[in-house]
Formats: structure tokens, C-alpha cells, sequence
């Protein structure tokens, strides 16, 4: 017979190494434990308002290091630091042209 605790690995007790350096071990725990209590739709949610952020970010950092580029080179160079560099030129051939410049 299967042990139940090892179906579910999510739901082990937080363990006594923090997963932060700047937060207090309970603080953490009470985060955690939010985590826990979220609906699925909820967590979902959750992750992916934080891409969408991460990806704006990195949208800026993008405009800021090329400021005369137009909308499709910052999409190009967007994927370059979102997928690296070889992902980035197998899925945009074009990037090859585009460092050439």
C-alpha cells in the first residue's frame, strides 16, 4: 500500500531552513500556510499576475537598454531574456540580423 504522505510532498511541514534570508521564519510560515489555504484558482491567479510582472519588467529593462528600438526589436530582445539566447534565436531566426545591425 501507497504512503499517503508520500503522494503529497506539498503538504510536508515547513522544515526549519527558511526559504528567505530577509524574513522571519514566521512570518514565512504564515505565508505558507496562506499558499496552503488558496483555492487552486486562486494560486493560479497568483502566478500568473506575478509573470505578467516579470514580464513588464523585463519588457522595461528591454526599453531602457535600447531606447530607439521599435515595438518588434524589443520583442525580439524581450525574448532573448526571457527563453536565452539559443531558444530565443531557433524560435527568431531574425535575431541573427538584428545583432548584425
Amino acid at each position: 500500500m501507497h504512503d499517503p504522505a508520500r503522494l503529497r510532498p506539498y503538504n510536508r511541514v515547513v522544515g526549519l531552513q527558511p526559504l528567505s534570508r530577509d524574513t522571519p521564519f514566521e512570518i514565512e510560515r504564515r505565508q505558507i500556510e496562506g499558499w496552503r489555504r488558496m483555492t487552486p484558482a486562486a494560486k493560479l491567479r497568483l502566478v500568473l499576475g506575478m509573470s505578467a510582472s516579470v514580464r513588464r519588467l523585463a519588457l522595461a529593462g528591454v526599453r531602457r537598454r535600447y531606447p530607439d528600438a521599435g515595438p518588434r526589436e524589443q520583442e525580439l530582445r524581450l525574448a532573448k531574456v526571457l527563453f536565452g539566447d539559443e531558444l530565443a534565436r531557433r524560435a527568431y531566426p531574425e535575431l541573427d540580423a538584428l545583432d548584425r545591425q
